[in-house]
């Protein structure tokens, strides 16, 4: 049976080759618990990194401009990435 795990990744921008600034990973396996803040390094590079590493990309984050005067706005991690790979459990 598989079962899914999920890596969510937090670009710098709109790209999938732009370094990971955020992250966090589900696994729907049961096999490993991850938490906020449990690495100091981020599970890859880029976005790109993963796809290449087999995880597919599932969503995006949409593209919005930003409102006037927020262009600095760090209150939120705007470019987000799911991704997800099937594990087959027994």
């Amino acid at each position: 049976m598989g079962r899914q795990k999920v890596l969510v990744l937090y670009l710098a921008n709109s790209a999938l080759d732009a370094p990971v600034v955020g992250w966090s990973v589900y696994d729907g396996t049961g096999r490993t618990l991850h938490m906020a803040g449990d690495d100091d390094q981020p599970p890859y590079r880029t976005g790109l990194d993963a796809l290449k590493d087999g995880w597919r990309l599932f969503q995006a984050s949409q593209l919005l401009p930003h409102e006037k005067g927020s262009e600095f706005d760090l209150a939120y991690l705007k470019y987000e990435f799911f991704f997800e790979q099937i594990v087959e459990v027994a």
